[in-house]
């Protein structure tokens, strides 16, 4: 039902402004803080004066000094006065974009009511809300920009893309070279025949996305992991980062798709997505040009702080929902930094720490993961605090074990959190001082247009599809959301995430040995497996030594399990010269072994005790046999090729380790 000016007791002045006027208590810090907040959604379109003002006085004698501590007040042109709630909406509707709570004030009785209810409450306890928004906001409650945190997260995200493509690069012929484990181009060939055989024609290019249909040849699979490390530089001094990002998501997800179980750990595909999310929020301009840039998009900086908040959730709803008791109890850390596939010399300390200690640090851990990430989407102090505790778990967890560039790539996301107010304060002023940022009067309104409508497409389907991630069971109404998931799924830019789903309690590794005589085995020692046991665990991240990575999912199966293990043997009998430069040592340098065999140990970090006695980090317990001796007359059998490229990582994401000969007990 409207309501009337009187019933909303307008009053009225005899010498009105010429331009809308709010008068607010000055002395009031609650106040003057909100104001500010105020001014900057009404524009230049409102005026405003504190009430000690001695002019106010002058002015308006009409209004008695009570009505303004009561209140605020909203003097119009027209010489109307609205005060409180009123005044409030008012100022608001001034912005064309703010104007339904003043259309809602004056329509629904019960939406004025509450509002003015709310208003003289938050009025009468200015002092407890006072400090209520200092804990919530600081000392800015205005809408922050997000230029530095935009800019720094461009330039990291540019960073790991070089990082990830260049480490790629290194063992790109070992893995998927014509003579790599798992060779692209004989992948692609038997993959295309398998698919004509079916009727499926262009198809193929989305359950397939790759570049290598057009060209699997080594020097392209080069080409693309050069043109990665270009892109990614480009991206960090900022040129052209749109259509930077676009080629770096592109050319990341063609190498994914014929790299298969190489490149499908959880952290490529966080990548593909925050890749893909960031082709949105990049300045919409050639050369960098801080002075006159785009504003960032506040819905993908919201898209991108809910990646950020799916990750860390549902990695730690994965844990409680598996089922394993090691999480429900508190003591799966117990195990965790002696089983986790690379650890480095922290996390070989952190496994001498004392039960209590580590039961106190996963309940910490899983408060990270299922209570802060909430905060992501508070005022922005409690957001800056929920930046701090994610950052600080990253660290820990990057400390104590090689993660690639997953917990840098997680940094980065943070930054998003932030704005330019904390930012500004924490740059030295030389930088900040070459670097003022000023929105730039963008002409192409087209480009403009459609950027805005592909975000705003975008945030719908990813809205749409993340609920999914978290169900059981999927109703009948969820069908067409569904269907919309699996033809996406191909593309790997919308995914699920759960790391560590279930505890690995115990470290098989794997040995892998040639001989000649069957007598006398050599073990091929690989360059970051524990297989010395003297050798001190190293940081080997933001570089994945991706074969010995495999070699840690392998020992959790068998070989019959990972077909990719066979191709590996297949090179190693061959003398692959670019398998073999994925390990640290040849034990057979003239020529291949007449023999291979694998076989598995049981790992575990040494004691204080041991350590000082032994000089070992590690002790190895022979636990049998992984893979019989097959004879060289096994070399002509081709590797196997014919494997789907996994969707996404499995729970836990470790690394692979084998003793080296004389390592053995």
């Amino acid at each position: 039902m409207p309501r009337s000016e009187h019933a909303m007791n307008v009053s009225q002045v005899a010498t009105p402004p010429a331009k809308p006027l709010l008068i607010y208590d000055g002395d009031c810090r609650f106040c003057t803080l909100w104001i500010k907040r105020w001014q900057q959604v009404s524009g230049d379109s409102v005026d405003y004066l504190p009430v000690q003002d001695p002019v106010i006085s002058l002015r308006f004698p009409e209004i008695p000094r009570e009505q303004f501590d009561a209140a605020v007040q909203l003097i119009e042109t027209d010489g109307r006065v609205y005060s409180g709630a009123q005044a409030a909406f008012r100022v608001r509707a001034k912005n064309p974009r703010k104007q339904w709570l003043w259309k809602s004030y004056q329509q629904w009785l019960f939406f004025a009511t509450v509002a003015d209810g709310s208003y003289r409450f938050v009025a009468e306890h200015r002092t407890l809300f006072s400090k209520l928004t200092r804990i919530a906001y600081g000392n800015h409650v205005e809408i922050p920009s997000n230029f530095w945190p935009r800019w720094l997260f461009l330039r990291a995200l540019g960073l790991i893309y070089v990082i990830a493509f260049a480490s790629l690069w290194a063992q790109i012929d070992g893995l998927i070279g014509s003579n790599g484990i798992l060779p692209a181009g004989q992948y692609i060939s038997q993959t295309g025949e398998r698919l004509n055989a079916v009727g499926i024609g262009e198809e193929r290019y989305r359950l397939l996305p790759t570049l290598c249909w057009f060209n699997s040849s080594d020097w392209f699979l080069h080409f693309q992991c050069a043109a990665g490390v270009v892109l990614g530089v480009l991206v960090v001094v900022g040129i052209a980062p749109a259509p930077c990002l676009f080629l770096l998501w592109l050319i990341y997800l063609s190498l994914s798709g014929v790299c298969r179980e190489f490149l499908g750990f959880q952290w490529d595909i966080l990548l593909l997505e925050t890749g893909f999310l960031a082709i949105f929020l990049a300045p919409l301009q050639l050369l960098p040009s801080p002075s006159r840039e785009t504003p960032p998009s506040r819905l993908v900086i919201f898209l991108l702080r809910w990646l950020l908040f799916r990750l860390m959730l549902e990695s730690g709803c994965v844990k409680l929902l598996s089922g394993d008791a090691m999480w429900r109890n508190l003591t799966a850390l117990s195990v965790h930094y002696e089983t986790q596939p690379l650890p480095t010399w922290i996390g070989w300390y952190a496994h001498q720490l004392p039960l209590w200690v580590q039961k106190i640090s996963c309940l910490l851990m899983f408060f990270i993961e299922l209570v802060i990430p909430f905060f992501f989407f508070a005022p922005r102090r409690l957001r800056f605090y929920a930046a701090g505790a994610t950052a600080l778990l990253q660290i820990f967890i990057l400390l104590t074990g090689n993660y690639t560039f997953f917990n840098y790539l997680t940094l980065a996301l943070c930054l998003l959190l932030l704005d330019d107010f904390a930012l500004g304060r924490i740059i030295p002023g030389r930088v900040s001082s070459r670097f003022t940022f000023h929105v730039s009067e963008f002409k192409l309104w087209g480009w403009l247009v459609t950027h805005q409508v592909a975000s705003i497409t975008l945030a719908v389907v990813i809205l749409l599809i993340t609920p999914l991630h978290l169900m059981r069971s999927r109703p009948p109404l969820m069908k067409p959301v569904i269907s919309l998931n699996e033809w996406l799924g191909p593309f790997r830019s919308i995914n699920s995430y759960g790391l560590f789903a279930v505890m690995t309690p115990t470290r098989p590794e794997i040995v892998i040995e040639g001989s000649n005589d069957g007598v006398h085995w050599l073990a091929y020692e690989f360059k970051h497996k524990p297989t010395d046991l003297r050798r001190r665990p190293a940081f080997v991240a933001p570089h994945q030594p991706r074969l010995d990575w495999q070699m840690w999912f392998a020992a959790l199966g068998t070989w019959r399990q990972n077909p990719w293990f066979v191709g590996l043997i297949v090179r190693l009998q061959k003398g692959s010269p670019e398998v073999l430069d994925l390990f640290k040592t040849n034990p057979f340098p003239k020529a291949p072994p007449q023999l291979i065999r694998a076989t598995l140990y049981e790992y575990h970090f040494t004691t204080f005790a041991e350590r000082k006695q032994t000089g070992q980090w590690w002790r190895a317990v022979p636990v049998g046999e992984y893979l019989p001796p097959i004879a060289t007359h096994a070399r002509d059998v081709a590797p196997p090729t014919t494997q789907t490229p996994p969707k996404q990582a499995p729970a836990k994401t470790p690394v692979p380790t084998t003793p080296k000969k004389g390592s053995k007990k």
